[in-house]
């Protein structure tokens, strides 16, 4: 915490995983009403509570406000959408029951353009995006092992608002820092988005693909370079897609970033061994599609699309390998 006084928001978490899990317990060990939306790990939040391992110690919720029935959510000053896109289907219900008329949606999701599902529901005037940087993992029910990082970069997703911080985002951040959440504003969602995927493509899909973690990827001379060259592709889509720079600066520090984390496992690596749906539209079809859109052709980008789609098919039929 900083010092600042924290003052009570109804907040609902959509998610209980490793982003849900890890921000909603700070937010409620800080003192807002938080309320659970939970699928999976529902019995197990209701009869051992949340637990969160962390560097700075660890967080205990013994008995957290959780529900199964997006129908009994209350209705909340901010929402976290925190459950993967693969899950937007069940988005609906629960914003129709949670969201008043001066609710703000805060999407915590990976990819390109995955505001606007949230968007649809609910127009984008009351729609915010926010790119975790974030190493950690759901371990088994109710059980979140947070490793390294954990910093939030966020914004306006309203075309209208592209380009300023408004009053409302510095409001969200001071709150989530009093929680102890590093919140950062940021004016152009776009860039953000761009920038996180730079990471999110190269390690995402090379961790499937080659079955190895970060610390494997980062070590091996052809696969940084492999990493490097994706990320320069990202780059050149967010200049045509978006009209912004993803500066070569950002690049060296996501290398380096990942030469000093501790060996990660990635969200999609997770995914692909327990037999999940994999996150690969959002994370890949989407700002490829856009890509093509604009004029690029991201040619690595496209290959990891293809060979993830067909993994992702095979993994959820159930077939070996």
């Amino acid at each position: 915490m900083n010092g600042e006084r924290h003052q009570q928001w109804k907040v609902v978490i959509l998610g209980t995983g490793a982003v849900g899990g890890l921000y909603g317990a700070k937010l409620a060990v800080a003192g807002d009403d938080v309320t659970f939306l939970a699928r999976s790990d529902y019995h197990a939040l209701r009869t051992s509570g949340l637990h969160v391992e962390t560097p700075e110690g660890n967080l205990v919720l013994k008995r957290p406000q959780v529900t199964r029935n997006p129908q009994q959510l209350p209705q909340a000053d901010l929402v976290l959408v925190c459950w993967k896109a693969t899950a937007n289907a069940a988005l609906e219900p629960a914003l129709h029951a949670c969201c008043g008329p001066h609710t703000c949606v805060l999407v915590l999701q990976n990819g390109w353009e995955i505001e606007r599902d949230v968007a649809q529901v609910i127009g984008p005037d009351r729609v915010l995006g926010g790119c975790c940087f974030l190493c950690a993992n759901r371990v088994a029910p109710g059980r979140i092992h947070h490793l390294d990082y954990g910093g939030i970069t966020f914004g306006e997703y309203a075309s209208s608002t592209r380009g300023t911080i408004t009053e409302r985002v510095q409001r969200i951040a001071r709150h989530l820092h009093t929680a102890g959440i590093d919140a950062q504003p940021c004016a152009d969602l776009h860039l953000a988005r761009w920038k996180k995927l730079a990471w999110n493509i190269p390690f995402n899909g090379l961790s499937v693909v080659l079955k190895a973690d970060t610390r494997q990827l980062i070590s091996q001379p052809e696969t940084r370079a492999l990493a490097e060259a994706l990320m320069r592709e990202v780059q050149q889509c967010a200049r045509s897609v978006s009209g912004v720079e993803v500066y070569d600066a950002h690049v060296a520090k996501m290398l380096a970033d990942t030469e000093a984390m501790v060996p990660y496992a990635s969200s999609m690596l997770l995914d692909y061994r327990h037999r999940r749906p994999m996150e690969v539209e959002p994370i890949f079809g989407n700002p490829l599609r856009a890509a093509i859109a604009a004029g690029y052709h991201p040619p690595r980008i496209d290959m990891l699309y293809q060979l993830l789609k067909f993994i992702d098919r095979r993994n959820q039929s159930g077939a070996a390998g």
